[in-house]
């Protein structure tokens, strides 16, 4: 609006908005990729990273497939959300070439300084379309190698070669433990190309044991205000092992007939969960409330948590869970012992062993002192080692250091 040929404004407001249009036009733009929108580690992970960027010196998007919960979450927390139809979980050649020329262009029009892969499959079209359209800091987390489940071997070697192109391609890639830092598949590949930088969990919004009961109660139409409760959090796939926690239940039910077992999420296994929950008269005992907003703050509804994965990168749902100050009963798969220390602080069992899981639960409660003393143990690991700003601060150096 001018009056008079000149504008209302005064003239600091104008160069004031002229200095902070340079800034904005001088971030660095960032694109995180990742191949499924459900809310599982992985997704949690980019949500972390991306809300937690500061705004005024980084240009943020996630390209993502899928119209889950991350996307809905991302656009919630003012974050740009690009779907990319086709990117699923399974591999379909044509889906694959569809999926790679989307990323593709997706690259060559948004121009990012930064690309940051999560997930085997987004990561491997990522690396190639990110190579293709010379984008300067390409950095790959490994939240696991798929070449480590159920597959047939003609598949894990296959696999293993896909995650070694990957590794090649990016500029940096991220390993969130240990074991998955010695198993990353390096062959001619210098090992300065991959760090370990652990997953971080920061205090949530945990909510008083009666009233994160009183809200499980309501997604289970059940009344538990007393009850002794075995929980789990976790996506429901085959990785997890779930079957393994619902036949330990099974073996518990005649020894604790009030106890409750509870799994926290929403998956592909679903139909198959519930229907050995039926045989194995369940019914009444173990629910499946499904995918629940901030599901760590109802971690005060258990007495005890368990994590009976086959595979698994870290286990952040673990950390989250010593965070909250839980005894945690896990499987000795990946990077789980890098948090859990046997009989210090929380139990590790071998996976597929519902057996030594019930007896693991049995234990717990036999035992509340003890059980009390693995809870606090693993707290104070958590806080120490498995801090979020520790693994913001760690990640973000890798974005401003650039291409070694």
């Amino acid at each position: 609006m001018l009056v008079c040929g000149q504008d209302i404004f005064p003239l600091n407001v104008k160069h004031d908005t002229i200095v902070l249009n340079k800034a904005m036009d001088n971030r660095k733009k960032i694109l995180y990729v990742i191949t499924k929108s459900n809310f599982g580690g992985a997704q949690r992970y980019v949500y972390d990273l991306a809300t937690n960027l500061p705004k005024s010196d980084f240009d943020i998007a996630v390209v993502l497939g899928g119209e889950g919960r991350l996307k809905e979450m991302l656009m919630e927390a003012g974050i740009r959300a690009i779907p990319v139809k086709n990117l699923e979980r399974d591999i379909r050649i044509t889906d694959e070439f569809s999926s790679f020329f989307s990323i593709f262009k997706i690259f060559r029009k948004e121009k990012p300084n930064i690309v940051h892969l999560n997930s085997s499959k987004a990561a491997g079209l990522g690396a190639l379309a990110g190579r293709f359209t010379k984008v300067q800091n390409i950095i790959f987390t490994a939240h696991g190698w798929a070449f480590n489940e159920e597959r047939s071997a003609a598949g894990k070697i296959i696999i293993k070669f896909l995650a070694w192109l990957t590794i090649a391609l990016s500029h940096k890639t991220i390993a969130v433990s240990e074991k998955i830092l010695k198993e990353a598949p390096l062959f001619l590949i210098p090992k300065t190309k991959i760090e370990l930088i652990y997953n971080g969990v920061r205090k949530t919004g945990i909510l008083p044991k009666n009233e994160a009961r009183k809200m499980i109660s309501k997604k289970i139409i059940r009344n538990i205000p007393n009850n002794f409760i075995v929980g789990v959090i976790a996506e429901l796939h085959n990785n997890k092992g779930l079957i393994y926690f619902i036949e330990a239940a099974a073996m518990l039910k005649q020894i604790y007939p009030k106890n409750i077992y509870i799994i926290i999420g929403e998956g592909e296994e679903r139909k198959s969960l519930e229907k050995l929950i039926k045989r194995h008269n369940l019914e009444k005992t173990l629910y499946l409330p499904g995918f629940m907003d901030n599901a760590p703050n109802y971690l005060s509804a258990f007495d005890i948590f368990v994590l009976p994965s086959i595979t698994e990168a870290l286990g952040l749902s673990i950390l989250e869970a010593g965070r909250a100050g839980l005894p945690v009963i896990a499987a000795s798969v990946g990077g789980i012992p890098e948090i859990i220390e046997d009989m210090k602080n929380g139990i590790l069992v071998r996976p597929r062993q519902p057996k030594e899981l019930s007896s693991a639960i049995k234990f717990l409660m036999d035992n509340p002192k003890k059980a009390a003393d693995f809870g606090k143990n693993l707290q104070n690991k958590v806080i120490n080692n498995f801090s979020l700003e520790e693994m913001l601060s760690k990640t973000f150096t890798l974005y401003n250091r650039g291409v070694l």
